[in-house]
């Protein structure tokens, strides 16, 4: 979930990270979930949200744009280094032909 805050270059919002998460998973996130897991990572800080501006498109609501704290970054760069310490030295992800 942090991932897909972050890979966007400008704020995210829940439907985009959905969409982001669904495209790169190649499943489905319910919207619910989306939202629930944004919640949690806001109040462990490490991302922050704010509302945009109502538009006409929304019935003059406003959407809730997600970005990473510095902490969230922080938290990202270390999961990635763990996950790639764990995945060295895996023999059973290599082709057969290496």
């Amino acid at each position: 979930m942090l991932l897909a805050v972050i890979r966007p270059s400008n704020e995210s919002y829940g439907v985009q990270i959905s969409r982001e998460i669904a495209d790169k998973s190649g499943r489905e996130v319910a919207l619910a979930s989306v939202y629930a897991a944004l919640e949690r990572l806001e109040k462990k800080g490490l991302v922050r949200s704010a509302l945009g501006l109502p538009s006409p498109e929304r019935g003059g609501k406003a959407r809730t744009y997600f970005q990473p704290t510095a902490a969230g970054v922080a938290e990202a760069r270390d999961t990635q280094s763990t996950l790639q310490k764990l995945a060295s030295g895996l023999t059973a992800f290599k082709s057969e032909t290496t």
